[in-house]
C-alpha cells in the first residue's frame, strides 16, 4: 500500500491585537507615520521664522520697532493670504497646492536674508517677509487628513485633534529655542535659512503621501464657510483665545524674560496629550464651555502670583498650571470646526480659525504691550485673564443660539 502524504493547510493566525494607547492606535493607520513626519518638519519652522527675522533685521538695523514692524506687516498678510490658499486647497488637492505655495514662500525668506545681509532699502524687508504668507496651514492639512481618515470614529479624531495640539506646542516651544541658538553659535541668517530648508522639505515629504491626501470634492459655488452657522461666533472665540497667547507673551516676557513662557507651551503640550487619552465629548459645545471656564480661572493664576511674590518659581509654576487649559480648549474648538464646516471646505474652514487665532494674538501683544507701559508688567497679568473671560462670555452666547436652533452633538 503506498504511503499516503498529506499537504499541509495554510496555517491561521490571529490579528495583531490592537494598541492599548490611543496614540498608537493612531499611527498605526496605514501611512500616517509618514504624512506626520512631514508635517512635524514642516511645523518646526513655525515657531522660528519671527524670532529669526527679529534677530536678523534687529542685528543689521539696530532697531527692534523696525523688526517688530516687519514680522506684524507677514503676520497681517498671512492673516489675509491664508484663508486663499487653503480654500484653492479644498478645490485642486493638498499636494497641487501645497508644493508651489511652500515654494513661494521660502523663496520670500531667501529673498529676506539677502536683503538684510546687503544693506537693501527697508521697505524691500516688508515686501520679502509678505510674501511668506503663501506658506500653507501644514497643521490643517493635517487635520484634514484625519478628518477623512477618521470621520466615522469621534474617539480617534479627538485623540488626533490632541495629537496635533501637542505637537503644535512642542513646535512652538522648541521653534524659537533652535532659531536663536542658530542665530547666536552661527550666524543672524542661520535662523531663517534652517528654517526654510526644514520647511521646503517637510511639505514634500508631507505631499508626496498621496493615499491618506482628502480627495478634491467637486466643484461647486459654495458659499465660504463664513457663512456656515456657528463659525463666525466661533471664529470671535478663536480670536479672543488668541488674545489670551499674544498678551500672555508680551507680559511674560517684560516681567520675567521669554524663556519661562516655554513652561506654559509645555503645560499646554502635556494637558494636550492626556486630553487625547480621554472620551471625546457627546455635547461638544459644553465641553468647550468648560474647557474655558478651567482656563480663565487658571489664567487668574499668573496675575495672583506676579501681585503677591517675586519669585520666579512660583510664576513659572503658575505658568504651568495655566497652560495646561490652553489644548483642551484648542482641541474642543477644533473638534466643533471639524463638525460645523462642509467636508468640502474643511482646509478653509480650520485656516479661518487659525487666523482668527493669529489675528487675537497680534492683537493681544498690541494690547498687552500697552498695558505693560502704562500699568506695569504685574496689572498687565490682568489682560490674559479678561481675554479668556471675553472668549468664554462669546462661546456662551453661541452656545445658547445653537441650542435653540437644536444642532445635535454640538450643543
Amino acid at each position: 500500500m503506498p504511503h499516503e502524504t498529506t499537504t499541509p493547510g495554510p496555517i491561521r493566525t490571529s490579528p495583531a491585537p490592537a494598541p492599548s494607547n490611543p496614540y498608537l492606535r493612531l499611527l498605526a493607520t496605514p501611512g500616517t507615520r509618514a504624512f506626520t513626519a512631514g508635517n512635524l518638519l514642516a511645523r518646526l519652522p513655525m515657531g522660528m521664522f519671527s524670532v529669526s527675522a527679529v534677530i536678523m533685521i534687529a542685528g543689521a538695523h539696530g532697531s527692534y520697532a523696525l523688526a517688530g514692524a516687519v514680522t506684524a506687516t507677514g503676520l497681517a498678510a498671512t492673516a489675509v493670504v491664508a484663508p486663499w490658499t487653503a480654500r484653492l486647497v479644498d478645490r485642486y488637492g493638498q499636494a497641487r497646492i501645497a508644493v508651489p505655495a511652500t515654494a513661494l514662500a521660502v523663496l520670500g525668506s531667501l529673498s529676506l536674508v539677502l536683503c538684510v545681509h546687503y544693506g537693501a532699502p527697508v521697505w524691500t524687508l516688508f515686501a520679502a517677509y509678505a510674501a511668506t504668507a503663501t506658506t500653507p496651514n501644514t497643521g490643517g492639512m493635517s487635520r484634514a487628513r484625519w478628518s477623512h481618515l477618521h470621520r466615522s470614529d469621534p474617539a480617534a479624531l479627538h485623540t488626533a485633534n490632541s495629537f496635533e495640539q501637542a505637537a503644535d506646542e512642542l513646535c512652538f516651544m522648541l521653534g524659537p529655542v533652535l532659531a536663536a541658538s542658530l542665530c547666536g553659535a552661527l550666524f543672524p541668517e542661520a535662523g531663517t535659512l534652517t528654517g526654510a530648508v526644514l520647511l521646503m522639505t517637510g511639505v514634500l515629504i508631507f505631499a508626496a503621501q498621496r493615499a491618506t491626501e482628502p480627495p478634491v470634492a467637486p466643484r461647486t459655488r459654495a458659499a465660504s464657510p463664513l457663512r456656515t452657522p456657528g463659525i463666525p461666533a466661533l471664529l470671535a472665540v478663536f480670536l479672543a483665545t488668541g488674545a489670551v497667547f499674544g498678551t500672555m507673551e508680551v507680559v511674560s516676557i517684560a516681567h520675567a524674560g521669554g524663556a519661562i513662557l516655554a513652561l506654559q507651551a509645555g503645560g499646554s503640550c502635556v494637558a494636550g496629550l492626556l486630553y487625547g487619552s480621554t472620551r471625546p465629548a457627546a455635547a461638544v459645545g459644553r465641553r468647550l464651555l468648560h474647557c474655558l471656564t478651567g482656563m480663565t480661572a487658571l489664567m487668574s493664576l499668573p496675575l495672583l502670583a506676579a501681585a503677591t511674590t517675586d519669585s520666579l518659581l512660583f510664576l513659572a509654576g503658575c505658568l504651568l498650571l495655566a497652560g495646561a487649559a490652553t489644548a483642551p480648549t484648542m482641541v474642543t474648538g477644533m473638534t466643533l470646526i471639524q463638525r460645523l464646516t462642509p467636508q468640502a471646505q474643511l482646509n478653509e474652514g480650520m485656516t479661518l480659525a487659525v487666523t482668527a487665532l493669529l489675528g487675537g494674538i497680534a492683537a493681544g501683544s498690541a494690547a498687552g504691550g500697552w498695558t505693560v507701559e502704562h500699568a506695569g508688567t504685574v496689572t498687565g497679568y490682568a489682560a490674559p485673564m479678561c481675554a479668556a473671560a471675553l472668549a468664554l462670555v462669546i462661546a456662551t452666547a453661541a452656545h445658547t443660539v445653537r441650542r435653540r436652533s437644536g444642532l445635535k452633538g454640538l450643543s
